[in-house]
């Protein structure tokens, strides 16, 4: 039997996603301590075995590890901004959203108070912190990651992607780019059959399946993007740009808004333009890779 001590560990920041990070160290076994601007929100986290550290510097002082969960990045540089926070040998886990530029300005920031530094974005809900399901994403140094991932793998299935400290932030709005992307198709789809009388939840395990379809097609397209050729072995782009407007017209017809379909269109077209109406629909990264001039 072992009965080696769990490693304990600082969260800072106690939202509903704060509280559910602090919750799952805990039912881990892992000694926690816990510091939260209002301190009530750590009332039911201390009944549960948590320590609630009086100020932020007793909360760094009670572990090598701190897991921060706060607003935004600069909650995070107004907290543990001042002078008298040492930071000097902790180490930071950073799981505060933003963008991948305020991971980079973060890491070098923690480094220049002595501190480890590894960015990271939560794929998953409160609820689902502490199972499998609950995806986090870490991005830094491998060493700091592989040192805590025995303690961080209390929170989920916790992955490391790479030493760039702006990774974790580029994949989560990348996810969330699939995430809208995938249901603002089935609510155009959904608003089109509305108007036949047909149900949302009707509709929904044919979109399911449609989805989950297109999701296997992501693969080969990957190889053609990365290659940077795109034969069209399923479809040319100037035959789905057909198909685009077909969209366009029938969501007209019945009184649909058809904005996303004409904005796809549009980029369609201009990719047509450029002289790849012959290629397979992949090589619209190049359109989705500049940036917007409208």
């Amino acid at each position: 039997m072992n009965n080696t001590p769990l490693a304990p560990v600082t969260v800072i920041g106690l939202g509903l996603m704060g509280q559910a990070l602090a919750g799952a160290f805990l039912k881990a076994g892992h000694p926690t301590t816990v510091w939260n601007r209002t301190s009530s929100k750590a009332d039911r986290l201390v009944a549960a075995g948590a320590r609630s550290a009086p100020t932020v510097g007793d909360a760094l002082a009670a572990g090598p590890l701190t897991i921060l969960c706060l607003t935004d990045y600069d909650a995070v540089h107004e907290l543990l901004g001042p002078d008298g926070i040492d930071l000097t040998g902790t180490t930071l886990i950073n799981l505060t959203s933003g963008s991948s530029g305020q991971a980079r300005e973060a890491a070098e920031w923690a480094a220049r108070r002595g501190a480890h530094y590894l960015d990271g974005a939560i794929m998953a809900i409160p609820a689902g912190i502490g199972t499998a399901d609950a995806v986090i994403l870490h991005s830094g140094p491998q060493q700091v990651f592989e040192a805590h991932e025995p303690t961080l793998a209390a929170l989920g299935t916790v992955t490391h992607l790479g030493a760039d400290h702006g990774l974790a932030s580029l994949y989560d709005v990348a996810g969330l780019a699939m995430m809208w992307s995938v249901l603002n198709a089935w609510l155009q789809g959904t608003a089109l059959l509305r108007t036949a009388g047909v149900d949302a939840a009707t509709f929904a395990p044919f979109a399911r399946q449609i989805a989950a379809g297109v999701a296997d097609w992501l693969p080969g397209y990957a190889e053609q993007i990365d290659k940077g050729a795109f034969p069209a072995e399923v479809s040319a782009l100037e035959t789905d740009a057909r198909a685009m407007e077909h969209l366009i017209e029938e969501s007209e017809a019945v009184g649909v808004n058809a904005e996303l379909p004409r904005l796809i269109k549009a980029m369609a077209e201009r990719a047509i333009a450029a002289g790849h109406g012959g290629e397979q629909y992949p090589v619209l990264i190049e359109e989705f890779g500049k940036p917007h001039t409208g």
